[in-house]
Order: structure tokens, then sequence, then C-alpha cells
């Protein structure tokens, strides 16, 4: 499932910092920080789709999130590859290689990886 720009925002907060209450979410904005309500909206909808829960603490809510951040991300490229590329990817990494204009060591690292892939399989 594909979050909204506004929801994967507050998602990476949950992610990375694994328990927050509903004030750290708004202080995560930049100023003009939005409504506490708009928060509180983008939250509910992350809670419906399943990314994230939360436990009752007294009066205060602790969410937490449920869906792993590799697990979105390896979903999300498996669906760009899936659209963008013919399900190929060889052809994704070609055009990441080519785009991203890598240094020579970034190049060699990322053969490096593939090897010890190679030698995995």
């Amino acid at each position: 499932m594909k979050l909204t720009p506004a929801e994967e925002q507050l998602m990476q907060f949950v992610w990375k910092h694994k328990k927050v209450v509903l004030k750290d979410l708004i202080e995560s904005y930049e100023n003009p920080k939005p409504a506490k309500t708009t928060v509180a909206t983008t939250i509910k909808k992350l809670i419906d789709k399943n990314f994230v829960g939360y436990e009752e603490i007294g009066s205060t809510r602790l969410y937490y999130p449920i869906i792993k951040k590799e697990n979105y991300f390896s979903k999300q490229m498996k669906n760009m590859i899936h659209q963008f590329f013919d399900n190929s990817t060889a052809k994704f990494a070609s055009f990441f290689a080519k785009e991203a204009k890598l240094s020579k060591e970034e190049l060699q690292n990322l053969r490096n990886l593939i090897d010890d892939e190679l030698k995995n399989k």
C-alpha cells in the first residue's frame, strides 16, 4: 500500500524514533507547524492502514510502527521496477548506475556487493 507524502513524512519520524506521542509528531514539523487535528487525522489514517499501532498510557497514546521501514521501501522499489522498468531489475540497475553519477569507488562497492550476492547463490 502506498502512503501519501504526508503519511510518509510522519512514518519517517515514527520509524526513526520507534515510539512517539502526538506532541512529538507535531514538533517534528518545521514552522509553521500543522494543526493538531491535521496530524491526528494523518496518524489515524496510518492506524487504519495498519502502519502504526498505539498503546494507551493514561490519557496519552504512544504510537509505534507496525510495518518495518525496510519492508515498505522494498515493496515500493518492486512496484517502481515493475512500472518503470518492465519488471527488470537489470534495467533498473543499469539506469541507476548511469543516472546516479556514482563515483568510481561507489561503482566498485556496488560491484563488490553484486559479487558477494553471486557467491551466496
